[in-house]
């Protein structure tokens, strides 16, 4: 198999093990007829009297198709709120085992148009509100969560309106606010954010099963974290809106509900009525496609489910990465080169400061690698694109081309360089299935590639600064190194894997 067909295969197995269905397996089982007991990773919970199921999320469809096999009769009645025309576009897709069954005990309702909080998104959280407020303490509410909850659960607290809230939050955004602050807003403001959902739910037993796409895993962020205690109150919410300079600019209503509310958030002992349990992420992800690769014959390493930053800056470190693998696969341990690119690789996971990348670390796991077995280095999480041209691509394509355009210049410059002994693939894709406005969910690149391009009269530079990476990759070689696997049905962020062998 050639390494792009081993990417393809990592890619593949990483996704797999967080899709709906075989994750609820894993997770979530029901035992005991005459006491049954719901068990999630090995915890049991007794059902006492009726279990309910409520969710909200861009992969939700299929983790509620998947639980509602496993609980069977024990579900008494379900609610779940999904992103407007997912139901044909899997339908379509030819995707069965994510959408519900005929006779379904699960209401689906369908909101939120381009990730954007609507009418119909509202009329979703009202029945989810009204349901769990309609709870005993011999219920248990299972909660399923994953990425894009947010937006499909909005029900702010009267007398404000939806519109009101939006556009405070536009304003925000237009002024620059970091998605952790909108964040702080947006749970200040709401009913079921920022563990109101859970408080509602009280004093049944509620369970969350989530679908994490932030990195770190932090289940107040997650969705805004509706079962999750929030770590922050009226004053945090104050002081952002201080910040830029909206205080004086505020709807009366929000006047209103923040003048009433309670200073403090609510205490984590008020929570002891909820579980909160991580069932998918970049990291486990990333655990299986390390396990295919080593069946593949490969010393795989984990880098980081935390990569972040500028797409440029993320390139960069992986290209020094790259070659520093090669300097290693050619024993090239010492000299100036090998000390210039450790160094600069130092400074750049410096700047981007990656949480949990202990660098030093991983490169002491490099000085083991023996030039019979190829390398595979996985990496994880979510770039960022400053837009700047009006082209058309994604974070994933991007950041491939720009690695395969900066391994090809610094094999230029070194003429016989190490690198050009060894055999190298980049790629990088969406656990979605998609990058950007564009059918690929990411892409392969080669220094090759690019040699390739040039070659041919592309000018690979001028396709990065229109960002447009997509019709760079569709027009060579007839969009072979694309990544395209349609729509998954998950999202655990972006995966990147680095495959090297020497030749």
């Amino acid at each position: 198999m050639s390494l792009r067909e081993h990417a393809l295969s990592l890619f593949r197995s990483a996704v797999g093990t967080v899709r709906p269905a075989p994750m609820m397996k894993r997770a979530l089982k029901i035992q005991g007829d005459g006491c049954p007991e719901l068990l999630v990773k090995g915890q049991a919970f007794p059902v006492k009297r009726d279990l309910y199921l409520v969710g909200f999320g861009k992969a939700v469809l299929g983790m509620a198709a998947a639980a509602e096999e496993i609980l069977g009769d024990h579900l008494v009645r379900g609610i779940i709120s999904v992103p407007l025309g997912i139901q044909e576009s899997l339908q379509r897709a030819g995707m069965q085992e994510m959408l519900l069954k005929p006779h379904s005990k699960i209401q689906v309702i369908e909101g939120a148009k381009n990730n954007l909080p609507d009418a119909e998104a509202l009329k979703g959280a009202v029945a989810i509100q009204q349901l769990a407020e309609g709870l005993t303490a011999d219920d248990l509410l299972l909660v399923l969560i994953s990425g894009g909850g947010s937006a499909l659960l909005p029900a702010p607290i009267p007398p404000i309106l939806l519109e009101e809230k939006e556009k405070l939050t536009k304003m925000l955004a237009s002024r620059g606010a970091a998605i952790q602050e909108l964040n702080i807003v947006r749970k200040t403001l709401s009913v079921l954010k920022g563990g109101g959902l859970a408080q509602l739910a009280y004093p049944a037993r509620v369970v969350s099963l989530i679908l994490s796409d932030v990195i770190g895993d932090p289940l107040d962020i997650i969705a805004s974290g509706p079962t999750a205690a929030s770590s922050h109150g009226v004053q945090d919410c104050l002081q952002v809106l201080s910040k830029y300079n909206l205080l004086h600019n505020l709807p009366k209503s929000v006047e209103t509900v923040l003048s009433s509310s309670p200073t403090k958030p609510t205490a984590p002992e008020n929570y002891s009525h909820v579980s909160n349990i991580i069932i998918g992420s970049n990291t486990l992800a990333l655990d299986e496609a390390k396990h295919h690769a080593e069946s593949l014959g490969y010393t795989a390493l984990v880098l980081s489910a935390a990569i972040h930053g500028e797409v440029g800056c993320v390139a960069m470190l992986y290209c020094q990465l790259i070659r520093l693998v090669c300097l290693r696969l050619a024993g090239l341990t010492e000299g100036p080169l090998s000390d210039e690119v450790r160094g600069d690789l130092l400074q750049l996971a410096a700047d981007l400061e990656i949480p949990g990348l202990d660098l030093a670390k991983f490169l002491q796991a490099l000085r083991g690698l023996r030039p019979e077995r190829p390398v595979c280095i996985l990496a994880g999480g979510e770039t960022t694109v400053q837009l700047q041209g009006s082209g058309k691509g994604g974070r994933n394509q991007e950041l491939a081309l720009r690695v395969g355009l900066g391994l090809h210049r610094a094999q230029a410059t070194e003429g016989s360089s190490p690198q050009g002994r060894c055999e190298i693939i980049f790629f990088s894709g969406g656990t979605d299935g998609q990058d950007g406005p564009t059918e690929a969910a990411g892409a392969f690149c080669s220094p090759g590639l690019v040699a390739e391009a040039l070659q041919e009269g592309l000018d690979v530079e001028a396709f990065l600064r229109n960002n447009d990476s997509y019709t760079f990759f569709s027009q060579f070689q007839g969009g072979h190194h694309l990544l395209v696997t349609g729509l998954t049905g998950t999202n655990v962020m972006d995966i990147q894997a680095i495959l090297i062998r020497a030749m």
